[in-house]
């Protein structure tokens, strides 16, 4: 438009000598040019206008979504920072209650470890007694009761306690071997040497009594589990051979067939 503008004006100069019509022609030829150009620059505008108000919607939600995005951050922080200061939290507790758990074991495994205690004539320890002779406290059925109502609860610390303190205040009654033998029971899992060696008091400081082939039995079942089948043929022909009709012997037979004799 600016190059035909100008070629107008250009023609109008060079015709000095034009008429007034040319002139006139030329004249309506600018103001044309001009309209064309104010309304193309008007629509430019228009446009122009257009896109800025465009861009600044899309600006004002870029803001917006940022704004929301820095919220967001902030809050997912803030949320870290509190399962953080949870779990120090929680690591600290669990730090206590295991070293209470392991001081507690300790204590208990130090108990367990004690040997047997001699027997010894009853209240030979001091305790006071009653009318009956018998030191004063809980009679033997209630402190074998409870002995064995801890170990069938799982409590073995507690019921290898109180087998022990049943043989030293009670050490002739007739539950005496029971209560040596649950000892030995206490151990086996966890300690299968202390075990056996109960297992071998039974057998040897009651040989008459039902829990003595139970101790063989026992014995031989720890020797089988060490991979020791020699000793544990032993045990289960000494089972056989000392008590036949006891259940343990039938027991033994199976194992001394398995084991091939």
């Amino acid at each position: 438009m600016r190059r035909n503008l100008s070629l107008a004006i250009a023609v109008g100069l060079s015709a000095g000598c034009a008429l007034r019509g040319d002139v006139r022609r030329v004249e309506l030829q600018v103001a044309s040019l001009k309209e064309e150009i104010s309304g193309g620059d008007a629509a430019r505008r228009a446009q122009i206008d257009s896109i800025l108000a465009l861009v600044a919607a899309v600006q004002r939600a870029l803001a917006a979504q940022q704004a929301y995005i820095a919220q967001m951050r902030g809050d997912a922080r803030t949320d870290v920072l509190a399962v953080q200061q949870q779990l120090v939290a929680i690591q600290e507790l669990t730090g206590q209650s295991q070293q209470r758990l392991t001081d507690l074991r300790g204590r208990l495994d130090a108990q367990a470890r004690q040997p047997v205690p001699p027997v010894d004539p009853p209240n030979a320890g001091g305790l006071p007694v009653g009318p009956s002779g018998n030191p004063a406290g809980p009679g033997p059925d209630q402190m074998y009761d409870l002995s064995l109502q801890q170990y069938r609860r799982g409590s073995l610390g507690t019921a290898r306690l109180g087998f022990r303190e049943f043989l030293r205040v009670y050490p002739t009654d007739q539950r005496a071997a029971d209560a040596l033998f649950y000892i030995g029971e206490t151990f086996a899992q966890e300690n299968p040497d202390s075990a056996a060696a109960v297992y071998q008091e039974v057998v040897k400081a009651y040989p008459n009594s039902l829990r003595a082939p139970s101790g063989l039995y026992k014995l031989g079942i720890l020797a089988e589990s060490r991979g020791n089948k020699a000793a544990a043929r032993t045990y289960y022909q000494r089972v056989v051979a000392g008590y036949p009709r006891s259940d343990e012997a039938n027991l033994a037979r199976d194992k001394l067939q398995r084991l091939g004799r």
